[in-house]
């Protein structure tokens, strides 16, 4: 804030630094007539200078910007007239021979109307520069609050949604361990185990915009493995995740949503079924996609509350607008899911 305001000072005195050496700038060389300088250059300077600073310190802000436009056109006519006024009396009281050298017309009269269109332009070029600039100002200071607002909305829907998952995913998982309960209590012990896991990194690792990808993976495949010992031996669960560590950073919890799906919608206790989960990193381009046989859920059904896919599309929109693509398909019963995100 410090910085801006001696910015704005040094540029504002070097502006009018500029426009008091412009006479000799202009006729280098050639020797000047002070009294002229003075009394056609810097004093009309001098009275340019109080319009703009009334206008730009006071004026803009109470009447302009204020839709006062009757006053404020007032005001301003008030102040050019005086200077226009002010002007010509200091010239009369300290510049007299510049007056009796002034043209005439008809041979006694000065030119009144010339006179009086160039004093007006050269007062009202301040004016509109002051109104030009607070107008800019204040664009650019209502931009900026705009896309505070804005990014504040958005972190806190992102936050939003983050939080919605979170139980979500809680309650999903343990719908599917009571399951476990009676038929296998061992598994369902060690299902709580792993589910603990799972929530402690979604609880404390994932609070942050970015996380690297590896970790997202491992998430990913604990969590294929928790689910793998709810279904029986007819299901047949195949994954490939990177390998190697690519360094990139995403937005955490993206994925989990579809590998949940595809366990709770492909997943059948007479039929045989499978799932297929492929993710690839090329040219800073995460790939994911993931297959599974299509069991519709009985509409007495009430396991999940469906929130998984909305919640991932809007994240989506909100997190990379215009850098990923976001595909399903049905096909002989098989439904598909492709994602391709862009990295920054």
């Amino acid at each position: 804030m410090q910085k801006n305001i001696t910015v704005t000072i040094l540029s504002h005195a070097l502006v009018w630094l500029v426009l008091l050496c412009m006479p000799y700038m202009l006729s280098y060389g050639q020797e000047q007539d002070i009294n002229r300088l003075i009394a056609h250059f810097w004093i009309p300077l001098l009275f340019s200078a109080g319009i703009f600073y009334g206008n730009y310190f006071l004026i803009i802000d109470q009447y302009l910007f204020t839709k006062k436009m009757l006053l404020f056109i007032g005001v301003n006519v008030v102040l050019i007239t005086c200077a226009i006024v002010f002007k010509e009396l200091i010239e009369g009281l300290y510049f007299e021979d510049l007056i009796k050298g002034r043209p005439t017309e008809d041979g006694d009269k000065p030119p009144f109307k010339m006179f009086l269109y160039i004093q007006l332009l050269m007062y009202m070029a301040p004016l509109l520069f002051s109104i030009a600039i607070k107008t800019t100002k204040r664009w650019v200071r209502t931009e900026a609050e705009r896309k505070e607002a804005t990014n504040f909305k958005l972190k806190s829907e992102l936050q939003h949604l983050h939080y919605q998952l979170q139980p979500h995913f809680f309650f999903n998982s343990l719908n599917n361990i009571y399951a476990m309960v009676d038929l296998s209590p061992d598994q369902a012990k060690t299902s709580i185990h792993s589910l603990s896991k799972l929530m402690r990194y979604m609880l404390y690792e994932t609070d942050v915009e970015l996380i690297l990808l590896s970790k997202e993976i491992e998430f990913m495949k604990k969590y294929i493995d928790l689910m793998k010992l709810r279904v029986s031996d007819k299901t047949v669960v195949n994954y490939s995740f990177p390998l190697k560590e690519t360094g990139i950073k995403i937005a955490p919890l993206l994925f989990i949503s579809l590998i949940e799906n595809a366990f709770k919608h492909g997943v059948s206790a007479s039929n045989e079924s499978l799932i297929t989960i492929e993710m690839t990193c090329e040219d800073n381009t995460v790939t994911f996609d993931i297959e599974n046989d299509n069991y519709p859920k009985q509409t007495n059904d009430q396991s999940g509350s469906g929130i998984g896919l909305q919640n991932l599309i809007k994240r989506l929109e909100l997190l990379y607008p215009q850098k990923h693509k976001f595909k399903t398909a049905l096909n002989n019963n098989r439904f598909s899911v492709h994602l391709e995100i862009e990295m920054n």
